[in-house]
C-alpha cells in the first residue's frame, strides 16, 4: 500500500506535524548540500517536534505546537515508563522513538553545534548520524500512523525530499559514479571516499570500468597511494582513503559539481 505523500501523518495534529516535516526536509537538505552546521541545528528542533507527537500518541493529548522539554533525557525516559496503551505502534513510540532523541539531542547541544566553545566542532561524521537517525524516525511513525511496512514507510520518507543529483549509484551489484567524463583516479577516490573502512580493489575497478586490474592498480592505486591520497596495501588487495584524499575529494570533487563553495582541508575533520 503506497502513502499518498499530500496524506502523510494527517493523524499528528498540523501544528506538531508540519514543523517536525519541515526540519526533517531541512536536515536531508541541508546534508545532501554538505552543510554540516546547519544539518545539525536542525537536529535540535526536529527532536522537540518528535518528542511531543510521541507524548502525545501515549497520552493520547497532542499539544498545538512543540515546545523544548524541560529535561530530553529524563522526559524521554518518563514516557517510557508510562502504562502500555495498548495501541499498534505502542513499543516504537513509548520506547523505541524515545530512546532515540536524546542521542541526537545530545549531538546538537555538546558537540560543537549550536554554540561557541563546543569540545568537537561540526563535521561529517555527527551530520551522518542525524541524518540517518532523523530518517529511520519519521520512517517509524510513518510506519506506526499508516499501519505500512517499513519499506513502503521508507518510500514514503524518501518522497518527502527533494531528489539531489547523486554522485554515485549503487546499482546493487555494482557502484557507478554517475559523471562518466571524470577519469579513473578522480572516480576511485570517491568512492572510497563514501565507503567505510578498506574496499577489495577488483570492485573498485569494476565500478569505474578498469578491465585490466593489473594496469589499474599500477596505474591508478599506486600513484594515487605515492600522493598520499589512499593507503593501498597490495598484499591484501584493497584501498582505503587517507586524510589528505577525504580533503582533496570535499574541495575538489564534490563541492565543484554541486555548486558549493569550496572546501579547505582545514575544514574537514
Amino acid at each position: 500500500m503506497a502513502v499518498d505523500p499530500a496524506k502523510l501523518l494527517l493523524a499528528i495534529p498540523a501544528g506538531l506535524r508540519d514543523p517536525m516535516l519541515e526540519e526533517y526536509r531541512k536536515i536531508a537538505s541541508n546534508y545532501a548540500e554538505h552543510r554540516w552546521e546547519p544539518s545539525e541545528l536542525s537536529g535540535g528542533k526536529f527532536c522537540e517536534c518528535v518528542y511531543w507527537i510521541a507524548h502525545g500518541f501515549v497520552t493520547s493529548k497532542y499539544k498545538a505546537a512543540p515546545t523544548k522539554p524541560p529535561n530530553m533525557p529524563n522526559d524521554c525516559r518518563a514516557i517510557e515508563s508510562m502504562k502500555p496503551t495498548g495501541k499498534a505502534g505502542d513499543r516504537s513510540m513509548r520506547i523505541l522513538i524515545p530512546r532515540m532523541l536524546p542521542p541526537l539531542y545530545e549531538i546538537r547541544n555538546n558537540r560543537g553545534v549550536g554554540h561557541v566553545g563546543g569540545d568537537v566542532n561540526p563535521n561529517h561524521m555527527d551530520a551522518t548520524v542525524i541524518f540517518s537517525m532523523a530518517s529511520y524516525v519519521v520512517a517509524e511513525l510513518v510506519a506506526v500512523f499508516h499501519q505500512v511496512s517499513t519499506g513502503e514507510a521508507q518510500e514514503a520518507v524518501d518522497a518527502l525530499v527533494e531528489r539531489k543529483y547523486s554522485l554515485i549509484w549503487d546499482a546493487g551489484t555494482v557502484k557507478r559514479v554517475m559523471d562518466n567524463s571524470m577519469k579513473a583516479s578522480d572516480q576511485t577516490l570517491l568512492l572510497l571516499h563514501q565507503s567505510a573502512g578498506w574496499v577489495d580493489e577488483t570492485s573498485l575497478a569494476e565500478s569505474v570500468e578498469y578491465s585490466n586490474l593489473s594496469s589499474y592498480r599500477s596505474r591508478v592505486l599506486q600513484v594515487l597511494h605515492k600522493d598520499r591520497l589512499i593507503e593501498h596495501d597490495a598484499k591484501a588487495g584493497h584501498a582505503r582513503i587517507s586524510p589528505k584524499g577525504s580533503a582533496h575529494v570535499e574541495a575538489n570533487i564534490i563541492a565543484p559539481r554541486l555548486g558549493l563553495r569550496p572546501v579547505t582541508p582545514q575544514q574537514i575533520n
